[in-house]
């Protein structure tokens, strides 16, 4: 079964948009374990403009299931991720003035890099994970670091979804079946959404890992957080409710 591991970037966007602490990250997040996450990502970014690493620290001691810290892999970010020991650590390409993700790693170009990563994470007890596009060459480099997972950046998926849903999922297939035909994990993520998730999920069925956020906080908003995150796992375990 997949996991579903709510990211709550969104939730701190709009704290911070406002100050003091409404809504509550920290609350929101023991929430969403409380409706059915099975973990709670957070993506704090040099300027902490949504999540802050605060944020962090206060939700090591809270979260009772998996936690996910992803991000670029700054000095500061690996500092903390080793104080902190989430359960995974998600490295991703980003730039520090980056709106969002939008790209995985050229793993060729930044081997010795990742390896190097890798290994500090590893030896912390923290599960690995990296961001790449669908390159094959690319995920068997990423094999080769040591790391356990990859996570798939599925954007080019969610785009070409309404035209042609077989035609998006086909290099996500292909890439998810050579990543655990060289041991890895496979997690997924970005403009995933109630639209296009059951397929994806249904199409590459051992798929570990879910992270969503931005598209759940928006239905949220419509079907409150309780039925949205029931609704995200419906689409996971391919039901109806």
């Amino acid at each position: 079964m997949t996991n579903l591991s709510v990211n709550i970037n969104k939730v701190a966007t709009i704290r911070n948009a406002r100050g003091g602490n409404v809504p509550d990250v920290l609350k929101v997040a023991q929430d969403c374990e409380a409706f059915g996450a099975q973990g709670i990502t957070v993506h704090p970014r040099p300027d902490e403009r949504h999540i802050r690493y605060s944020d962090v620290y206060g939700l090591k001691p809270l979260i009772r299931t998996e936690f996910n810290i992803e991000g670029y892999p700054s000095d500061k970010f690996i500092d903390l991720v080793s104080k902190v020991k989430p359960t995974q650590v998600t490295l991703v390409p980003d730039a520090p003035d980056a709106i969002t993700s939008n790209a995985g790693w050229d793993v060729k170009a930044n081997f010795d890099f990742l390896c190097e990563l890798v290994d500090t994470f590893t030896s912390q007890g923290i599960r690995t994970s990296i961001f790449v596009g669908t390159d094959l060459a690319n995920i068997e480099l990423a094999a080769k670091t040591g790391t356990d997972r990859v996570e798939l950046y599925t954007e080019p998926y969610a785009t070409m979804y309404p035209e042609d849903r077989e035609k998006a999922v086909a290099p996500f297939i292909e890439a998810a079946q050579l990543a655990k035909n060289l041991g890895l994990g496979v997690n997924a993520g970005h403009d995933l959404s109630l639209e296009n998730l059951a397929f994806f999920s249904k199409s590459i069925p051992w798929l570990e890992e879910v992270s969503i956020g931005h598209a759940l906080i928006c239905d949220a908003l419509y079907h409150g957080l309780q039925e949205t995150i029931a609704l995200y796992r419906a689409c996971l375990n391919n039901q109806s409710i």
